[in-house]
């Protein structure tokens, strides 16, 4: 049963008090390092009221690791790359869930939780590389490659996902082509994700020209800046980026991979290759390491704010909704890329 609020939240922003400073205590020495104090106190009555509703809702937050700080540190249950947040949003006991990341994240969460209420707290939050691509393409390359399976990355539609027979992620793209036993795969719609995927396997692959607007600005020679400014820089990147971009780094990988790079190599200095927020967000876990910011923010993450995550909270509004004549074929291609990590 949801429970409802006693009133809706007044206009204005929300006084940061004694209690909400006790309330919120622990979080703030999660990110005191990465948000000014006067940042804090703007953001730390929402995270208060948030963290409150958010129980009596039975709701849950899922979080990517673009997420600003004060949401992915102050209010998210559940944090991840795109891999994590489909599979946690498929095991979720929640009534509700709210996606804090892009659109298609909430379509994906919503395809497999079709009974259960999904927010999107700014309909508006889109992805370069979902809009990259439609069903038509799809069925068109399919005519043109019919011996090729289509992998199509979890950035995308749900309507995209229908034409496709499996999802990939950055984190399982290789894994999930491989388990295919074709010849040649379609590794849909990220040109940079399948050249980096063709580097790691003998199978043959088959891309398209969709890019990301944040990873595709990065270039070699910015890299080669950062290292002479810098010494004793480590730079991990993202599969999103150019080719000649990965090739100067010295790590690529999923943002889980690179969390996970961090937190076990513990290098004294990196740069990372990706969108902003998650250098503030790994700096804040990991204080020993040095994180130098080339920052390029994502402006569709950016559309989620507090304020944005507690009006959807207090109205449950915007709702996902994904068109049943496409959310079974969708599903299938999502529980298949979530199958293939099981059977490993």
């Amino acid at each position: 049963m949801i429970a409802t609020t006693d009133a809706l939240r007044t206009a204005g922003p929300l006084p940061f008090t004694p209690e909400v400073a006790a309330a919120t205590a622990d979080i703030w020495s999660k990110v005191e390092r990465v948000l000014p104090r006067d940042e804090w106190q703007q953001h730390a009555p929402y995270i208060e009221r948030i963290n409150r509703l958010k129980k009596s809702r039975n709701a849950v937050i899922l979080a990517h690791n673009y997420q600003a700080p004060e949401i992915f540190h102050g209010v998210a249950d559940i944090v991840g790359d795109s891999l994590a947040l489909a599979k946690k949003a498929a095991e979720t006991e929640a009534d509700v869930i709210v996606m804090a990341g892009v659109h298609f994240m909430a379509e994906t969460a919503k395809l497999l939780n079709p009974g259960k209420i999904v927010l999107m707290p700014d309909m508006a939050a889109g992805c370069s590389l979902a809009e990259s691509i439609r069903p038509e393409d799809i069925r068109l390359l399919r005519e043109t490659y019919p011996d090729a399976p289509v992998v199509t990355y979890v950035n995308t539609s749900a309507a995209v996902k229908a034409e496709s027979d499996i999802c990939c992620t950055s984190g399982n793209a290789v894994e999930v082509v491989e388990s295919l036993g074709a010849e040649r795969v379609l590794c849909l719609p990220d040109e940079y994700l399948a050249k980096w995927v063709a580097t790691q396997t003998k199978v043959k692959i088959l891309s398209w020209a969709g890019h990301c607007e944040v990873h595709e600005r990065f270039t070699p020679d910015e890299i080669r800046r950062f290292r002479r400014a810098y010494d004793n820089l480590i730079v991990i990147a993202h599969p999103e980026c150019p080719p000649e971009v990965i090739a100067v780094a010295d790590f690529a990988g999923s943002t889980a991979k690179m969390i996970d790079y961090v937190r076990n190599e513990k290098p004294a200095r990196v740069l990372m290759i990706t969108e902003c927020s998650m250098s503030d967000n790994i700096a804040a876990a990991s204080p020993a390491t040095e994180i130098v910011r080339p920052c390029i923010m994502c402006p569709h993450m950016k559309k989620i704010t507090l304020p944005k995550i507690l009006t959807a909270l207090e109205t449950l509004e915007p709702r996902v909704e994904v068109d049943p004549a496409i959310a079974d074929r969708a599903r299938l291609a999502v529980e298949r890329m979530i199958a293939v990590g099981r059977r490993k």
